[in-house]
């Protein structure tokens, strides 16, 4: 006998109402996508958890794949038994040998209230033929080197010995679709990530101004969408050409102004491309306080032009705790690369840290940004990536 099982545990979403089916319904359709690469694995859903049938195949990359799954607890390998007393006294002797240490604890739940033995019962039978059983192993409650988790549930009883974290949240899909504004710092992916694990799927945004911006800082770009894609599936990344609608700001509006109209208009694009994708929200890596566009004076000065909501994850946070994050994810090493986005290489010297929403106002309404608006959505390009995409380049540079 062997671990043949992972078995899934739910978190927050264990706590849904009525719409508790769809939710698992669509853990289960992710979980499935993030595991394409393993044909022989069957993915079941249950009310109080999901289990993976392994059916032969490598357990340690697919439990580095489930932790990358929002909606996902925690996660064990398990063998799955009937539930009988002796057949699971039998899989857990299996899993403890399986295991390396001197000491061991026996921990049992009994979610089944048929069964007719309770929990701490099943603890001492099972403690007991464990120690019956083997000459190197002592029972240690306190700190022992292995916990064997006996789950004993309506389906089957499941066997555990280590529980690994999931990443919770809710499964992405579940409640809408957001536009990631997406630049090439450390914020917008951490911020995007973080949105993600509300259960919301991405798209991305990305202004851009060749020739002052170059290829590799679009391709930083590309690369930080293809890290996003590791949580929440395929990506679509809107490219924006900004040239012309930069210098035409920073021609015609005051230097000081030039920021706020800049990200006014970085916005109004915005909404019109979700208004496009059946999109109800804008997603930012605005943080308070951190730059002349993130304070709140700029924000109501800069909001002003959509109704949209504008989700902020991170405007409270601390930037180490963004830096950590974005290391976490993968993304920190890409965020880094020296190569300027448009919000950096037009930044005026003293923008205003306190604009006010009737100046700024008076300052657009003589420029007429219609043609050239139109003109930036025309030409937008737009990009697909998926996880997939990653592993099949990774599969190939191993044959290399």
């Amino acid at each position: 006998m062997t671990y043949d099982h992972i078995l899934v545990r739910y978190g927050e979403l264990a706590l849904k109402g009525k719409n508790r089916k769809s939710f698992m319904q669509i853990l289960k359709q992710n979980v499935e996508k993030k595991l394409a690469a393993y044909p022989d694995i069957k993915v079941k859903a249950r009310r109080d958890h999901m289990f993976i049938l392994l059916n032969g195949e490598d357990h340690e990359p697919i439990l580095e794949k489930c932790r990358d799954i929002f909606g996902i607890q925690s996660f064990s390998l398990a063998m799955k038994v009937e539930n009988e007393k002796e057949l699971i006294k039998d899989a857990a002797l299996e899993a403890l040998k399986l295991e390396d240490g001197r000491t061991f604890k026996v921990t049992c739940k009994r979610p089944n209230k048929d069964f007719p033995i309770g929990s701490q019962d099943m603890n001492q039978i099972l403690g007991g033929h464990l120690l019956s059983n083997t000459d190197d192993w002592s029972v240690d409650v306190h700190n022992p080197d292995v916990e064997l988790r006996v789950e004993i549930r309506h389906d089957a009883t499941y066997i555990t010995s280590k529980k690994i974290q999931g990443k919770g949240g809710l499964p992405v899909g579940t409640t809408g679709k957001t536009l990631l504004l997406l630049s090439g710092g450390i914020d917008s992916p951490v911020a995007g990530y973080l949105t993600m694990n509300r259960g919301v799927e991405i798209e991305a945004i990305h202004f851009h101004s060749p020739p002052f911006t170059s290829e590799r800082a679009k391709q930083k770009v590309e690369d930080l969408a293809k890290v996003l894609t590791k949580y929440g599936g395929d990506v679509k990344l809107h490219l924006v050409p900004f040239t012309e609608i930069q210098q035409k700001i920073f021609q015609e509006a005051p230097e000081n102004y030039g920021m706020t109209i800049m990200r006014r208009l970085m916005l109004r694009i915005s909404e019109m491309v979700a208004k496009q994708r059946d999109i109800l929200s804008i997603t930012t890596g605005e943080n308070l306080g951190q730059v002349a566009s993130q304070t709140m004076e700029s924000m109501h000065a800069i909001n002003e032009v959509t109704n949209y909501p504008i989700i902020r994850p991170l405007v409270a946070m601390d930037k180490i705790d963004i830096i950590d994050i974005s290391k976490d994810i993968g993304a920190y090493d890409i965020s880094i690369r020296p190569y300027e986005d448009c919000c950096t290489i037009f930044v005026p010297k003293s923008p205003k840290t306190k604009p006010r929403r009737d100046k700024v106002n008076e300052f657009e309404k003589p420029i007429d940004f219609s043609q050239d608006i139109e003109k930036a959505l025309n030409n937008m390009e737009t990009l697909t990536f998926s996880a997939l995409d990653d592993e099949k380049e990774e599969e190939f540079e191993d044959l290399l």
